[in-house]
């Protein structure tokens, strides 16, 4: 996984999508999945606010990839005071919609 672009309350992260990250299904795990838009949330926020820790997410996983690259794409929707909400979402080289994440961050 790396950071591909960051900005002010933003970032974009992707993986190439290896054996070692699906299931028995041959889908891609939903804990790689949600990794990724981890990472994302934590890019853009990290660099935006003082240290922030997720207090709270909420995903849907929409389809599974048929592609070999994820991307994730954080923004910050709530700026607070000692709080923030990021959305995520995940896509794969494709166009397909993925996942859609909601991260509440908790600023230390």
């Amino acid at each position: 996984m790396k950071i591909d672009e960051i900005g002010d309350g933003w970032s974009v992260c992707s993986m190439e999508i290896e054996e070692r990250h699906r299931n028995a299904n041959h889908g891609v795990m939903g804990g790689a999945i949600f990794t990724l838009a981890d990472l994302a949330f934590a890019a853009a926020s990290n660099n935006t606010h003082v240290q922030t820790v997720a207090q709270q997410v909420s995903v849907n996983f929409l389809s599974g990839s048929r592609g070999t690259r994820l991307t994730a794409k954080a923004v910050c929707r709530k700026d607070g005071r000692t709080t923030a909400v990021y959305n995520v979402d995940v896509t794969d080289d494709l166009g397909r919609d993925i996942a859609e994440l909601v991260f509440t961050g908790f600023k230390l």
